[in-house]
């Protein structure tokens, strides 16, 4: 059966996804990279990277992904519902190369990138966006990409079969936290973590199928 999934999404040991306040110059806020350093020297970012534990990882990111969610604040900063010229930050060819469900209460017409990838913009609940999702997917895995509030959401809704988490040894102390709401949430998941050289910590949560 398809699942869905998410994939290297990194947290502060204080359970922070980003910082604040997220802007165009700073799309993680006052957290800026220190959260995604970990993945910037892997191969799977960089053909000049490591190839350890952490590359190991970061590496599932797409395998066997047929469509992606995310939400309103991954795709742009604040605003960006008033610029019709905003496509995203990642450029003509953005690394998804699948339907891509955009999270807003303003919907727009779907746009068509470079690569396969086309951004269909929704206002829908997580269980009606995995629906057209995985219509999307074909078959395939949809992903959970972020951020926070709308992985929490799609946690929350039981709607996630596969959590991959990265933390990140520094303190944030403030932005967005993943976990508020979530008391209890690991009792539907095995749990097993791997320590890498690095200083992160990569949690994976399988769900329970008994």
């Amino acid at each position: 059966m398809p699942r869905t999934r998410i994939h290297n999404f990194s947290i502060s040991l204080d359970g922070f996804a980003t910082g604040e306040p997220q802007s165009l110059e700073a799309p993680f806020g006052h957290a800026g990279q220190r959260l995604h350093q970990w993945m910037f020297a892997t191969r799977f970012w960089d053909p000049s990277g490591s190839a350890g534990v952490d590359d190991a990882f970061a590496q599932q990111f797409a395998v066997g992904i047929g469509a992606e969610i995310m939400g309103s604040n991954k795709f742009g900063p604040p605003g960006w519902q008033d610029d019709e010229s905003w496509t995203g930050w990642w450029g003509e060819d953005p690394p998804f190369h699948t339907p891509v469900f955009v999270l807003t209460h303003r919907p727009r017409p779907a746009l068509t990138m470079g690569g396969g990838t086309t951004f269909h913009f929704i206002e829908a609940s997580p269980s009606e966006a995995l629906s057209a999702a995985q219509e999307a997917a074909d078959g395939l895995d949809v992903r959970v990409g972020g951020g926070p509030t709308v992985v929490r959401d799609f946690l929350a809704a039981g709607l996630v079969d596969h959590l991959h988490l990265v933390q990140v040894p520094i303190l944030l102390g403030r932005g967005v936290r993943l976990w508020d709401g979530l008391e209890g949430v690991e009792e539907s998941f095995d749990v097993e973590s791997v320590a890498s050289p690095s200083g992160v910590v990569h949690l994976t949560f399988t769900r329970r199928t008994d």
